[in-house]
């Protein structure tokens, strides 16, 4: 008797028993392409970083608005273009990946 237990354990990957389909015991990972997780795993990062970049630009665009209201009050002399020229260039080097 337990030599036929040993023997049904050792068909159990690929065989029927009695018409009933035999329990697989293989990693449903296992099946999964390695390269498509990574993809996966890729285009989530990509993702997010876009989703950040766009929340940047939104903050660096409020920035310039503000700055040029301010200047157009008066609030803001032409010596102190330092601070738009940096957003300026902050809002291009954020749409450069986006070209």
């Amino acid at each position: 008797m337990a030599t036929d237990f040993r023997w049904l354990l050792s068909q159990i990957h690929c065989k029927t028993w009695m018409g009933v389909s035999a329990i697989s015991n293989q990693n449903k990972c296992s099946k999964i392409n390695p390269e498509s997780l990574l993809l996966q795993h890729q285009a989530t990062i990509i993702e997010g970083i876009t989703e950040s970049k766009a929340k940047y630009r939104k903050i660096v665009q409020a920035g310039i608005a503000k700055w040029v209201s301010d200047f157009q009050k008066g609030n803001i002399q032409v010596n102190s273009v330092d601070d738009l020229k940096k957003l300026i260039e902050l809002d291009i080097e954020l749409q450069r990946d986006e070209l």
